[in-house]
């Protein structure tokens, strides 16, 4: 296992601590054939990015905001199935929660929803698409995490599973675990500047705070 040391950890939220890609597949893929749109290319370009930059890819001006608005509504009621993945319990309660952050592209009340109905703890740090002008894969989410921290971004780690997540984290100096799913390949993930790939938060331990006052991860790269 490799050995990393932090001050802090960012995690992404959907695809890294919860599953909710069948949701998100269906509210996504209902909006693409109402509009005529392609259901796959939507879903793919709508991971990992806010959703006001798929619409706006589709829809302009201010019906795009409007379209905007009712995504979040669908996606706020469809919750079934959204459950914690493998290994995220047990991270994020290995970690202080003073040193953790969830830096989603999800709006604050989707956020939550999500977070609520998954059973994860209550984060101390949230970032989401509320709190930001540019989403990933500008650098910007990832930076105000750190610094919700009180960190610099270089030392923190970054968990992702999307390219857009992990261009992110990488431009804004962190070191990115890139978790594997199913709407990004390992090339994706690797081309965008994963520093190391594994299955999940279950390939990932944290030890206790060391007397540097850093935090230890032990990751199982694959």
């Amino acid at each position: 296992m490799i050995r990393v040391e932090c001050l802090g950890v960012l995690f992404d939220l959907d695809g890294v601590l919860i599953d909710s890609n069948p949701a998100v597949d269906r509210v996504w893929s209902g909006w693409a054939i109402e509009h005529g749109f392609d259901p796959g290319e939507v879903i793919r370009k709508a991971h990992g990015r806010p959703s006001i930059t798929t619409i706006r890819e589709y829809i302009s001006g201010e019906s795009a905001e409007a379209e905007n608005k009712e995504v979040e509504r669908r996606e706020i009621a469809d919750l079934e199935g959204i459950v914690p993945l493998p290994g995220a319990m047990d991270l994020l309660r290995a970690i202080p929660k003073e040193r953790w952050a969830i830096v989603t592209s999800g709006t604050y009340s989707l956020a939550t929803a999500r977070i609520r109905v998954a059973g994860l703890p209550e984060p101390k740090n949230l970032i989401t698409s509320s709190d930001i002008r540019r989403g990933k894969p500008d650098p910007e989410p990832y930076l105000k995490g750190a610094a919700k921290l009180g960190f610099e971004a270089r030392d923190c780690v970054v968990l992702e599973d999307a390219g857009a997540g992990v261009r992110a984290g990488k431009a804004a100096g962190a070191r990115v675990i890139g978790i594997r799913s199913p709407t990004a390949s390992d090339a994706e993930l690797t081309a965008a500047g994963a520093d190391w790939l594994v299955n999940g938060c279950a390939d990932v331990v944290a030890e206790n705070l060391k007397k540097n006052n850093r935090i230890t991860l032990l990751i199982r790269a694959q």
